[in-house]
């Protein structure tokens, strides 16, 4: 008898779910479409999509899996990003780059929080826009967002993050190419440049095999690296956010470790002791991508225009200002200390 009413009632809630859902769902399978035939970022198009649509968050059939898909597949993608990374870069790049994309990390991110008081902005959108363009772009903004207190403006920092740096990455994809040939970087070097700098990881591919198959090999694993950095600063950031919510509110705190990111630090080991059989990792990696982006459609669904444009210029030139300081200080180490594996 408890069986058969736990059964019904799993029934009721998938049932409610799945129209937000299939929703989310469509826009993710034509944003990729789009993408793969017209070449603009997939990431980009899910949300803009989104955005056209956002009245149907509010309509009682969508809502629940619209706002499950925001949420639930979103953790889901960023613990299946495990499975990209394993132990074995640490050799293959050697430690004074693995050094260098490291520290870059924290200090984008200190240079977000200082740089965020002088454009108006509180901890939340400078750890958020910094978080992305340190780590990996739009991956690393829905992270970051899923441990941040909510307030009424979260989901639109949020948008704003991931259309901000999904543009400036775009640029980056076309621009550092040329700029690290004007800098006199060998395939190599460049790459390293291209890896350490541009946001998200498709534009990363794409402008390193621009260059050159080393080029892109090298900019991926580098990419790939900074990717690895997610896990350890959501649960630094989470710790902090804990310590800080148990003196401030009275309410429950954060978890000392999210989920989602221990799951994404036990696939990624065990992607570094064993070899995961070919398709089972394809499979797992190209799922990670596409829960991502039916998260990014939901993100969309839920938003409303006239908020992202309440953020304002202020906003935006302190993205820019982040992406220039991790141009600047990556292309001065490399120009200026000797640092490159031979």
């Amino acid at each position: 008898m408890i069986a058969s009413l736990t059964l019904r009632k799993w029934k009721s809630d998938a049932g409610s779910l799945m129209p937000g859902i299939l929703v989310a769902v469509i826009i993710a399978m034509a944003s990729r479409f789009v993408s793969e035939h017209y070449g603009a970022p997939s990431m980009l198009l899910a949300l803009l999509f989104g955005i056209s649509l956002n009245f149907l968050a509010s309509d009682p059939l969508c809502g629940p899996g619209i706002a499950l898909s925001a949420r639930t597949l979103l953790r889901l993608g960023v613990a299946l990003l495990g499975l990209r990374i394993s132990f074995d870069m640490v050799g293959q790049l050697g430690w004074p780059i693995v050094t260098l994309v490291v520290v870059m990390v924290p200090l984008t991110i200190g240079f977000g929080l200082l740089a965020s008081r002088f454009f108006g902005f509180q901890y939340r959108f400078a750890f958020l826009s910094a978080g992305a363009v340190a780590i990996c772009g739009a991956s690393a903004a829905l992270a970051i967002a899923a441990i941040l207190p909510k307030d009424e403006k979260s989901d639109d920092r949020l948008v704003f993050t991931v259309v901000g740096v999904t543009i400036l990455s775009t640029v980056a994809m076309i621009v550092y190419p040329i700029l690290s040939a004007g800098l006199g970087f060998d395939d190599v070097t460049a790459g390293i440049y291209l890896g350490a700098t541009i946001h998200d990881v498709a534009q990363v591919v794409g402008a390193g095999f621009s260059i050159s198959d080393e080029a892109g090999e090298t900019a991926t694993l580098v990419k790939l690296l900074r990717v690895a950095m997610l896990a350890p600063v959501v649960v630094l950031a989470s710790l902090v956010l804990r310590s800080v919510s148990s003196v401030e509110t009275s309410g429950p705190r954060p978890p000392l470790i999210p989920g989602f990111v221990l799951a994404f630090i036990v696939l990624a080991t065990l992607n570094s002791l064993t070899t995961l059989p070919a398709p089972v990792l394809a499979l797992a990696i190209d799922g990670s991508g596409w829960l991502l982006l039916t998260a990014i459609a939901a993100v969309g669904l839920k938003t409303r225009p006239a908020e992202i444009l309440k953020v304002g210029r202020p906003a935006a030139a302190l993205l820019v200002a982040e992406t220039l300081f991790l141009a600047v200080v990556v292309g001065l180490a490399l120009t200026q200390l000797p640092i490159i594996p031979t």
